[in-house]
Parts: structure tokens; sequence; C-alpha cells
């Protein structure tokens, strides 16, 4: 009865209100911040592993002693016009220093420090060190590029980071002396943060420099771009709190929101394409497809669990055909939670199998990493209070009984909008 009297009153609202309240909704906060980010957790995990994976390597790969050479990538990116800081130099110092920025800034992301500043830093090393030899890899780290870029435009830092934290001793600090009755001073200067975008700014100076080799020209405007709005926010926070501050605020939470209906409709493309395009093929119309790989010594890391597996023709029949179902059908299941879930465990799970079975743990943990901003909310709250209480037990400190505030979604104080 109450539910057909919140449908009816639902109904007779006016068809203004309805739409003020949608754009109050997008507007008003940054959606989606533990999807956000366990998905910047996921990436950066993902390419600081294979960094650390490959550091003995990384000469070979993506350096002065590799077989594509720095005078054959020159001539490809001056074809290709990929981004890449690589071609400024092909001196050793200079490989050398990209590199090691590109692990500390891949550090720096996992545990959410500076993340608006670091997620450029973060996007620039990946950029570089893949074009620079884009016939390495596999088809997880054509993810990682494109989430490379989308994370610059998201504002992953509200839960789960270090960011997350200072802002909640801050207002911590905040609180206690209005209890207090003593007066709230004001926000303490940071001189770390102005540092660090200044540094950015030399940069990005260079880059404009070095235009001519970097790649494509709408990369290092994106980049200016994202210097000049941080600047315009830091003067706004500062100098003018109100109005000028709301106004970036909506801006900042429309590009956060458009960025992760983005990478949403890029995980659905990329299971739809790849699930069609399965389905026109013989082999996986007999179900046989996965017999294949299983019997490639390259993609057999454990020839005896890869050998029980494909010497088993209704478990091959099977995980063909369910691999084709599920990836199909995922992309049309998203507005029923119960069967999207089932399906995105199912997913994950296939890709946990190929890590394992097929020897690729970067890609699955890539692909993992793009599942993951589907992850329900509930379950992403759960497993951080869960990871809270183990860190607690593990440092010995006793848990005060309530999550952080870097822990919860934020709408509890409600958002700051511009409309109603």
């Amino acid at each position: 009865m109450s539910g057909s009297t919140a449908t009816r009153a639902r109904t007779r609202e006016p068809f203004d209100r309805r739409i003020a309240r949608a754009v109050q909704a997008v507007t008003g906060r940054a959606l989606g911040p533990y999807q956000t980010a366990i998905v910047r957790i996921g990436f950066s995990l993902t390419w600081l592993v294979f960094l650390l994976r490959e550091l003995p390597h990384r000469h070979e790969m993506y350096g002065p002693d590799g077989p594509w050479s720095w005078e054959l990538a020159s001539r490809l990116i001056a074809d290709n016009r990929a981004f890449t800081v690589l071609m400024w130099s092909d001196g050793r110092l200079w490989f050398e220093l990209v590199y090691g920025l590109a692990v500390l800034s891949t550090a720096l992301l996992l545990v959410g420090w500076r993340t608006r500043a670091v997620s450029v830093v973060f996007m620039v090393g990946v950029l570089s060190l893949q074009n620079r030899s884009v016939f390495l890899g596999d088809g997880g780290d054509n993810v990682l590029h494109l989430a490379a870029i989308y994370l610059v435009l998201t504002r992953c830092g509200q839960v789960w980071s270090l960011d997350a934290r200072r802002a909640e001793r801050e207002a911590a600090r905040r609180a206690a002396a209005r209890a207090a009755g003593e007066a709230v001073e004001a926000e303490r200067r940071d001189l770390v943060g102005p540092l660090l975008w200044t540094v950015l700014g030399g940069f990005l100076l260079a880059t404009t420099w070095f235009s001519g080799v970097t790649g494509e020209w709408w990369l290092p405007v994106l980049l200016w771009v994202l210097w000049l709005g941080h600047g315009l926010w830091w003067l706004a926070c500062r100098l003018a709190p109100g109005e000028p501050r709301t106004l970036l605020d909506v801006l900042a939470n429309l590009t956060h929101n458009a960025a992760l209906v983005v990478i949403m409709a890029e995980v659905c493309l990329i299971y739809a394409t790849a699930g069609w395009y399965k389905i026109q093929g013989s082999r996986w119309q007999d179900g046989t497809a996965l017999y294949y790989p299983l019997h490639l010594d390259y993609f057999s890391p454990w020839p005896a669990l890869s050998e029980m597996l494909g010497s088993s023709g209704i478990m091959v029949l099977l995980l063909t055909y369910g691999t084709v179902i599920v990836q199909i059908a995922f992309p049309f299941t998203l507005f029923h939670r119960k069967v999207k879930n089932v399906l995105l465990v199912a997913m994950m799970l296939e890709h946990a199998g190929i890590a394992v079975l097929l020897g690729l743990p970067v890609f699955s943990l890539a692909m993992i990493s793009a599942d993951a901003v589907f992850l329900p909310t509930a379950f992403l709250v759960a497993l951080g209070a869960k990871a809270a209480r183990g860190r607690d037990r593990l440092w010995g400190r006793r848990s005060a009984g309530t999550l952080p505030e870097q822990r919860r979604t934020g709408e509890e104080h409600g958002p700051r909008t511009l409309v109603g």
C-alpha cells in the first residue's frame, strides 16, 4: 500500500520538479565514490605489478637496448602521433627517470596521495611507456591505456585514500574547535600542493616545447586545461569560497559523472564486441575454442592443470559456451541487480582462470579492475570495513566503533549545488 502511495506521489510531482531533482543528483555530488576508488586501486595495482615484474627487462622492452630502437619508434610516432615523452631524448638517464617516475606515481595513486596531480603523472607514464613500444603487451594494455585517461577526469580519491584521511582530520579539527567554543581557524596552509603543481607546470612547458615529437596535439591541450583548471580551483577555494567555488564544484561533479559513465560504457562495449565476434567463429560455435589455447606451450604455465582441464570434452564445451553467453548477456542485465551481480562474479572468475591457466595475470587484473566499476556499493562498504578491521588488528589498534569519514559516501552532509 505504501509503495503504491509513493508511486502516485511521484506521478503527481510536476515534471519540472523531477527534472530539477535529476539535475541536482548529477551536479550535487560525484557518484560512485567507492566504485571509482576501487577502479583507481585496481588499475594502479595492475600497472605497478607490471612495472616491478618487468624491472629487470625494462631496457629491452621500452629502453635503449630494445629491438624496437629509438629511431624506429620515432619514425612510427611521427606517423601515428602517439603521445610519449620518451621521444624527447634517447639517453639512458632520461629513460630511467621516466620509468622511475612511472613507478613512483603509480604507487602514490594506489594509496591516494594528491590524486588530482598524481593521476596526471600516472597517465603520462602509462602512455609514454606503452606508446614507446606499441607491439608489446596484450588486450589488458589497451584497457589500462584508456582507464589512465578516464581516471584523470574522475574524483577518485574521495574514499580509501590519503587525501580522504587528510580531509577527515581537517574536518575533525574544525569540529573539535566548534565543540570547544573556539574560533575555527582557516584551512591550514598547504605548501606541498602548490609546489607539486608548479613542478607540473614546468613539465607542461617542456611538453609544449617538444610538441613536435611528443604526439597528438590534443593531449598537451588536455594537460594545460587540467593544470589551469586546478589553479582556478585553488584560487576560488581561497579567494571566492561562495558561488564561484560552488560552480567549479558542480563542473567537477559533472566531469566525474560523465567519465564514470564512459568507463561503464567501455566495459560493456568490450564484452559485447568480444561476445559477438566469438559467436561468429566456427570453433566457438561447436564448443571447442578453449581446447586450443589450453594445449599451447606458450600459454601453459601449469601444463598438468591445462591438460587435465583440456582432456574433458564436457568441461571445454561448458566453458566455451559459458564464456560467450556471459559476455553477450552482461550489458543487457545492468538494470537487473541480482542477475548482473551473478554475471559479474562469473566474469571475474573467468579472468582469474585466464590468469592461472593461460599465464596472463596483467590482462586479468586489468579486466577485473574494469569490472569492479559495477560492484555494488554495499559490498564495497562492507569490504572496506573488513579491511579496516584487519588493518587495526595487524597494527594493534582499537576500532572506534564507527566508520571514519573517508569510508562514507558523503551524502550525509548534503550536496552543494546551484539547483534547488
